[in-house]
């Protein structure tokens, strides 16, 4: 049975629907659907939720009230576990039945790894929650003048700040810029104008690259930083002003110069070759895909362990503390970290990560990198977020791609690259919607990463203002890599670490500033868009249209790629319409008899704010 997208029954972890978002073990939760009458009589609601591992079906739901033809359910589940999972079963009186779960509406059973997901484990600190993350590769942003007095190492290759960016081959790795944490600390107003609350810095510690990935040492700043004292500064400078500072930490290797490894390599004798997998009396051993210079650690170590991550004299402690005060780190590679052949320790690593970094202060920040799916491994006990492309970046890509662009991007993963509108919305609820929601509220949504090229080169031109648009409005957290503001270039992830044009030494789009800003002034303004519920409205092949709602207001979205004469809206899916206030991008819209109307162009972006339905 055909159903309006508008008009599908609604449910989600926000708190419009859910009562108690910090539920303890025993406790019972209030929960909260929306079912339209225009899907027919309904017999009868009630939830399938699990307990010890078995499901079971609960009491009926009750009838709360009947609001613009939405009829409003309430009932109850039990947290007889920290983690629990349910979905809902809608009955009518027709006797056709449906399953409502996270990720669509369905009319047979479904597998229980698409159910919500509610658990005990909400500690997200109050900062991160409505916070817009800026990423910083530190030799690309900005260099101060202290920078030319540095004596540069034997691996480092000097360039010119106006130079291009080598993207693949020899010298990648090596190209040396120069840019320096004062240089980034000189530029805080630059991230406070663009409404930055939290600037994330790729690796600070010595290595023998520009990407600092093949850490040396996890004691000290790379003097071609600035050394510690230059990290003491910048983060100080930012807390005056109200940023937060983020560390970027590599749990799964070191580099190969590092001194452990040195100490351990050709060594079987010394303590520290217990910390990798070494073979053949270590002269061989396991790394990262391969790559000589990234050893992969051996987490069964315990003295790695003591080293690391446990206790307040670790390195993951260390740089949370005084004199640096990091407000969290992000943990690259954190999908691989611990495992290998028929070894998995990924999720007791993350959970001693976690432990430490709570014991230090518990208004610190976890952000896990997994690269593909990570709804099935991140419920926020271990990271409290995750820097995934599955669930914003993979999707906006394809739909806003280029058709005339031929150039591959490894970072799209294989398979049809342009998709529709409709096939947008089913990817994000895939990959989004099987999160805890607090979780799925913290989640990076990136457009592109120091790992990618940039989403603008690979996209229908003037659609960055689209996806800069999504970015801001959709659940989770705005994440701005460095240069996107610029609108610049970048056909691979290394020739996307692009000097910021301080000075105008390559061409920019300084309209794209301004985008950003206004952006983050509207989230920053309304509520809804930080921790308002998700209900898709509309989707066609060239357009989207979706609200945020919570208690006090509705923020009205709508995102086109092309034209798409025929947006309309059912009337009863969204009240308010009548009293839109548009708040980006000057759209005029209309309701018509028992419509909601808007005449797109291509390329167009609009927010209204209507007035809450749920006063």
């Amino acid at each position: 049975m055909a159903i309006n997208l508008a008009l599908k029954p609604h449910h989600d972890g926000s708190a419009l629907y859910v009562q108690n978002q910090k539920p303890t073990v025993g406790e019972k939760v209030k929960l909260k659907i929306r079912i339209h009458q225009s899907i027919g009589k309904v017999k009868n609601v009630a939830v399938r939720q699990s307990d010890s591992g078995e499901a079971f079906m609960t009491a009926a739901f009750r009838k709360l009230y009947t609001r613009h033809g939405w009829d409003w359910y309430e009932g109850s589940i039990t947290m007889y576990n920290p983690e629990v999972h349910y979905r809902f079963l809608i009955e009518l009186e027709s006797g056709f039945s449906y399953w409502l779960n996270a990720v669509d509406l369905h009319e047979i059973d479904q597998p229980d790894r698409d159910d919500f997901k509610i658990n005990t484990y909400l500690a997200v600190p109050k900062w991160a929650t409505g916070s817009v993350l800026y990423q910083v590769f530190p030799d690309r942003f900005a260099r101060s003048s202290e920078a030319s007095k540095r004596k540069l190492p034997d691996w480092a290759i000097p360039k010119d700040w106006s130079d291009d960016v080598i993207g693949a081959g020899p010298g990648v790795s090596e190209q040396y810029f120069g840019g320096d944490l004062k240089g980034i600390e000189e530029r805080l107003g630059h991230l406070k104008k663009l409404g930055a609350t939290i600037l994330y810095l790729t690796p600070f510690f010595p290595a023998g690259s520009n990407h600092r990935y093949d850490a040396a040492s996890f004691d000290e700043v790379d003097p071609l930083l600035g050394g510690n004292k230059a990290l003491v500064s910048l983060v100080k400078k930012a807390h005056e002003l109200g940023l937060k500072v983020m560390g970027d930490l590599t749990a799964n290797h070191s580099g190969d110069k590092h001194e452990w490894f040195l100490a351990a390599y050709r060594n079987p004798k010394a303590p520290e070759s217990e910390f990798y997998y070494f073979q053949d009396r270590n002269t061989k051993y396991d790394s990262w895909w391969g790559v000589p210079s990234l050893p992969k650690f051996n987490w069964n170590s315990q003295e790695l362990r003591n080293r690391f991550v446990r206790g307040k004299q670790s390195v993951v402690a260390k740089w949370l503390k005084a004199p640096y005060k990091l407000d969290g780190w992000r943990i690259d590679v954190a999908n691989m970290t611990g495992q290998i052949r028929e070894e998995n320790l990924n999720r007791e690593v993350a959970s001693m990560i976690r432990k430490t970094m709570d014991e230090v202060s518990k208004d610190t920040f976890l952000i896990g990198e997994f690269t593909n799916d990570a709804s099935e491994f991140v419920e926020g006990d271990t990271y409290q977020s995750t820097m995934t492309y599955a669930n914003f970046t993979r999707p906006t890509w394809r739909w806003l791609w280029n058709p005339k662009e031929k150039r591959e991007e490894n970072q799209l993963g294989p398979g049809r690259k342009e998709i529709t509108g409709h096939e947008f919305v089913k990817l994000h609820n895939l990959f989004a919607g099987t999160f805890p929601w607090h979780v799925r509220m913290h989640n990076l949504n990136a457009l592109d990463t120091h790992d990618t090229g940039r989403f603008k080169t690979f996209a229908i031109p003037g659609s960055q203002r689209v996806a800069a648009g999504l970015q801001f409005t959709f659940p989770g957290i705005p994440m701005i890599f460095a240069g996107d503001e610029f609108g610049l270039d970048g056909y691979v992830g290394e020739n996307s670490r692009t000097p910021i044009p301080w000075n105008g030494e390559r061409e920019y789009d300084p309209s794209m500033i301004e985008t950003y800003a206004k952006l983050s002034s509207i989230r920053k303004k309304h509520r809804a868009l930080v921790d308002g519920s998700m209900r898709w409205l509309y989707s066609s092949n060239e357009a989207l249209v979706f609200v945020r709602e919570n208690r006090t207001e509705s923020i009205l979205v709508l995102a086109t790629r092309g034209k798409d004469r025929k947006i309309e809206i059912p009337r009863d899916a969204l009240s308010g319409a009548e009293n839109a206030v548009n708040l980006y991008g000057n759209g005029d819209l209309r309701v018509v008899g028992g419509k909601i109307r808007y005449e797109s162009v291509a390329l167009d972006f609009q927010i209204w704010r209507l007035p809450s339905a749920h006063r």
